[in-house]
């Protein structure tokens, strides 16, 4: 599974396909992670927004030449997004050291890793059609890097 994992989503976001209906904005949205009362901005990577799909590299290649955000071992990490609707369907990926693992996120939250070090991320939301199965209204994927202390 690991390195292929997020070749899987990636070509899925293209695959999935973007309906035809009106999204506002340009792009997707701006996705901010909250730590405590900080907020930072994360990296959008490929998507698909009215009508328009955009491929870029996996989350390591965006990322290059960018400071980590330092967290703590266990410290809460939340998602924000000043968009409505909001995306009703999301994945987030761990990647490190070429090892790929699903973390669980609840509540536009997840929980920083326990063990110190450097990882990195790719958060992947869908605004999926309430009616029809397998149809996208747009879909986006976000890189950020955490090093935890």
């Amino acid at each position: 599974m690991g390195k292929h994992l997020l070749l899987v989503i990636f070509t899925g976001l293209l695959l999935i396909g973007c309906a035809k209906v009106e999204l506002s904005g340009g792009k997707p949205p701006k996705t901010i992670l909250e730590i405590g009362k900080e907020t930072y901005e994360t990296v959008l990577g490929s998507y698909c927004w009215k009508n328009t799909c955009v491929d870029t590299t996996g989350p390591i290649e965006l990322l290059e030449g960018k400071a980590p955000v330092k967290v703590k071992t266990g410290e809460t990490i939340g998602f924000k997004m000043d968009y409505n609707p909001k995306p009703n369907e999301c994945y987030l990926v761990q990647v490190q050291e070429d090892e790929e693992t699903e973390i669980i996120v609840q509540e536009d939250e997840f929980i920083a890793p326990s063990e110190k070090g450097i990882y990195y991320y790719a958060y992947s939301v869908w605004w999926m059609d309430e009616k029809e199965e397998n149809v996208s209204h747009g879909d986006a994927f976000y890189a950020f890097v955490l090093e935890v202390n």
